[in-house]
Parts: structure tokens; C-alpha cells; sequence
């Protein structure tokens, strides 16, 4: 008896690490969803932005 218990909480061990991967692993996607489906207005708003921060010294020498 006491050796199904010790494999069963090797199992259980092993079934939680797969299900804390899996988390991990749609975590991911979401956030890539996210970024994806931001990219082209966050990358037109980095810009303005980073022409604003470059130009506005020059100007102002």
C-alpha cells in the first residue's frame, strides 16, 4: 500500500508541474495577442514620440 502512495504523489507532482507549464504557456499567448494586436499603434505613437524627444532640442538650440 505504501508504495501506490508514494507513486501516486510522484504523479500528482508531475501533473501539477504540467499544469503550472501549461499556465505559464497561455500566459504567453495572451500577452503576445496583446502586443500583436497593438503593434502597429504602439509603434506609430514610440515614433511621434521619439521624433518629438530628438526634434524638440534641436529646435530649441
Amino acid at each position: 500500500m505504501a508504495g501506490s502512495s508514494i507513486r501516486m504523489n510522484a504523479i500528482d507532482k508531475m501533473v501539477e508541474n504540467i499544469r503550472y507549464k501549461a499556465q505559464i504557456i497561455a500566459r504567453t499567448n495572451k500577452l503576445e495577442s496583446g502586443i500583436m494586436s497593438a503593434g502597429i499603434p504602439g509603434f506609430i505613437i514610440g515614433l511621434m514620440l521619439a521624433l518629438v524627444v530628438v526634434m524638440v532640442p534641436v529646435l530649441v538650440l
